[in-house]
């Protein structure tokens, strides 16, 4: 389910600005982008994440600016600019490579090189600001959760009743369907010599015909499945996603089992228009938690 959060706390002379987003997906996946000083953090943050959002791809972004006149000077940290210069300066001769033209463009450009945070030791009340506006965060994106969630109540509550009002109608054509089998059955057998017919064989094959296209259970496990499905989207715990999925699932396979038993088509239309409301309820169960 997509969503959007985000938090911004001021401490110490710090700003911390936390941005969350997340998109949909059937698996957690999270790409975290935070300062090399709050890298001990990150695990913690992780979990937290994991632990409200359950799904979701998941983008967490975590800025800290400094404010009121208070900023470090950034530091060039020498030996780090020593060791990747002797590195690149191995790698080349092995690959016979040139050396670059501008040896400052390419080392202050890697990682710890310029900084004046990587070697911040993080006090308490630091650390509880970041939490705080992490769970800030994340209660905004819960809340536009929320949100999308209602309306996606409403959308699967229109389709839920459309599939019902179709499935009702199933009843209205099945007379008439019988019928027609009937007569197609009758003169089929009005062409056959009724010197070839055993007729205890033929009732047994009869019946059996008539029982194969008999929709009445599929008509009763489609209407149990609706009734299933609104049950289970009211239900107020989460993870109900992958569930509703697989209910909508079984919704499929009732509907194109009616769908290849019909043999009439008004009914076979009827099955049509189900299919594409069912559709439009698979492709959005996919945004729900």
């Amino acid at each position: 389910m997509t969503g959007f959060g985000k938090s911004v706390v001021e401490i110490s002379g710090k700003k911390i600005t936390i941005e969350i987003k997340s998109l949909n997906s059937k698996q957690f996946d999270m790409a975290a982008r935070v300062p090399s000083m709050l890298r001990e953090l990150e695990l913690e943050m992780r979990r937290r994440v994991a632990a409200r959002l359950e799904r979701g791809k998941v983008d967490l972004v975590c800025t800290i600016e400094s404010i009121g006149g208070t900023s470090q000077p950034a530091t060039i940290n020498i030996d780090a600019a020593r060791a990747y210069k002797e590195q690149l300066q191995a790698m080349g001769r092995d690959l016979g490579l040139s050396e670059p033209a501008d040896w400052y463009a390419v080392l202050m450009r890697l990682p710890e090189v310029i900084g004046n945070d990587s070697h911040h030791e993080l006090q308490p009340e630091e650390v509880e600001a970041v939490f705080t506006a992490l769970d800030s965060a994340l209660d905004g994106l819960m809340a536009h959760r929320r949100t999308e969630g209602e309306k996606l109540e409403d959308f699967f509550a229109v389709r839920l009743r459309a599939i019902t009002e179709m499935l009702g109608e199933v009843p209205r054509w099945e007379k008439e369907r019988v019928e027609r089998i009937h007569a197609r059955l009758q003169e089929a057998l009005e062409k056959i010599s009724h010197e070839q017919i055993d007729r205890g064989r033929l009732e047994q094959e009869m019946i059996f015909y008539i029982e194969k296209l008999d929709v009445n259970e599929e008509r009763q496990r489609l209407g149990q499945h609706l009734i299933y499905f609104a049950e289970t989207m009211a239900h107020p715990n989460p993870g109900q996603g992958k569930k509703l999925g697989f209910i909508a699932q079984e919704m499929g396979r009732e509907i194109n089992t009616l769908g290849s038993k019909s043999n009439h088509a008004e009914m076979q239309k009827l099955v049509v228009r189900m299919k594409d409301e069912l559709e439009q309820i698979k492709e959005q169960v996919l945004n729900v938690m």
